[in-house]
């Protein structure tokens, strides 16, 4: 490989990262070759040791090479991303799934009968109007400013990813929460961005990781304000206001709030967004009380974003069906499903709550936030952890995929979905949990 090594040019970190890119992409740097010495590079193409560096972080951060200590920066392959959802072909009891309960999604036969309506032919508005009207009603509440416009994706990740698409370019560094939504990182990956890790505690993002990241040149932001995946982290309001402080001087970097969990949620929306940023998104799916399968989230954006998104959305290619938009309306107008939403709600905070008052009852530190999930601190590797539950008959989710910083660390965290599981089968995950880390 040394021939192809000698075809990395570039004068700038982001040039010699292009570099690399193409190389790997034209098939003369494939899985398991070894890029050169940061030293040796940096000497060849006479630039600062510090540019090759920055030039393989790029790399690492989009996924492309490895860092393997003394074996060098290595290509890899195209591996896939991690993905939440039942794990496939496993006999093991899968507690790492972070899906709703099916038995809290309402039942939309009885919505279904009463809907319909003319058909929506091409050249019409994309949007329906009386979804339209709802989700303004419903985003206002938690916006500081009435200067936007409702854009309807299919989905949250759908709508991330347009919303980068119509902002950035190749290469452009997005500042992800770390650890991360795994959709969030894979969106990232794939368009070919940089992730830049915001560190996450208890509070949410922390300042001085938002600070730093757009010192590097963030050009947008991702953020989930409440039921931080994979953490249950929420914006406290102190948090928020100095986070907000902090955004006050990038006006124009583009600032995604992914409220997912919204009407599951028992605690107040803390908005980073304010009346004097120019580039800011809301986007609220309804997968997690409707179901998985009704692909559909509403974005509240400012006017130019909406007018970009606008233009990647046309009529019988890339909109959102009519048909599933009247039911979705039909259904979170409905008092019944309302009902049901909230309930399903209470159910997923009592039984989290629950679950995490026993593990700290055995000396296991689990957060108890918001969302669908527990967070769980563990006293060893969770990847050692893993392999004793699944001994047990568990299968479980170690933090490992989640992170973007220091993955050459082991993780010491499991994400837990624990509100589906009967008495008997709680008990006995809680045994197994707590001999696995003894």
């Amino acid at each position: 490989m040394g021939d192809t090594n000698e075809q990395i040019t570039g004068a700038t970190a982001a040039e010699i990262a292009a570099s690399v890119r193409g190389l790997r992409d034209r098939g003369l740097l494939r899985a398991g070759d070894v890029l050169p010495p940061v030293r040796e590079l940096a000497e060849r193409l006479g630039v600062n040791r510090n540019t090759a560096v920055a030039a393989y972080r790029q790399l690492v951060q989009a996924g492309l090479v490895q860092t393997r200590g003394r074996a060098g920066t290595v290509i890899t392959g195209h591996s896939p991303t991690a993905q939440d959802g039942y794990a496939a072909d496993t006999v093991l009891r899968d507690v790492g799934t972070g899906n709703p309960d099916p038995a809290l999604i309402p039942d939309p036969s009885p919505v279904l009968a009463g809907f319909g309506g003319r058909p929506v032919l091409y050249g019409e508005p994309v949007i329906d109007p009386g979804l339209e009207a709802w989700a303004r009603e419903w985003m206002a509440s938690a916006l500081p400013t009435a200067d936007f416009r409702i854009t309807i994706t299919s989905g949250a990740v759908d709508a991330v990813e347009r919303l980068l698409a119509q902002a950035l370019t190749r290469d452009d560094a997005v500042a992800l929460e770390d650890p991360c939504f795994l959709a969030s990182i894979h969106t990232v990956r794939l368009g070919g961005y940089r992730a830049v890790p915001v560190p996450v505690d208890e509070e949410g993002m922390t300042v001085d990781g938002l600070r730093a990241a757009l010192d590097a040149g963030v050009r947008a932001v991702i953020c989930t304000p409440r039921a931080q995946n994979p953490t249950g982290a929420r914006l406290s309001p102190r948090r928020a206001a100095a986070l907000r402080a902090v955004l006050a001087d990038h006006p124009y970097v583009l600032l995604i709030e992914d409220d997912h969990f919204s009407m599951l949620s028992p605690h107040p929306y803390e908005s980073l967004i304010t009346p004097e940023h120019r580039r800011f998104a809301l986007i609220r799916s309804v997968s997690k009380f409707l179901g998985p399968d009704m692909c559909l989230a509403v974005a509240a954006t400012d006017p130019e974003t909406a007018a970009r998104l606008a233009e990647r959305l046309s009529p019988g290619t890339t909109w959102v069906s009519h048909l599933l938009q009247r039911l979705v309306l039909g259904l979170v107008t409905d008092d019944a499903v309302q009902a049901q939403i909230a309930a399903a709600g209470e159910h997923y905070a009592q039984r989290n709550g629950a679950f995490a008052d026993r593990l700290r009852e055995h000396g296991l530190h689990a957060t108890q936030g918001d969302g669908m999930n527990l967070w769980v601190e563990l006293p060893e590797p969770a990847s050692v952890v893993s392999e004793r539950m699944m001994r047990r008959g568990w299968l479980v989710r170690t933090g490992d995929a989640f992170r973007l910083a220091d993955r050459a660390a082991p993780s010491h965290h499991l994400r837990l979905t624990v509100h589906d599981l009967t008495g008997d089968e709680g008990d006995a995950l809680l045994a197994d949990l707590v001999a696995a880390t003894r």
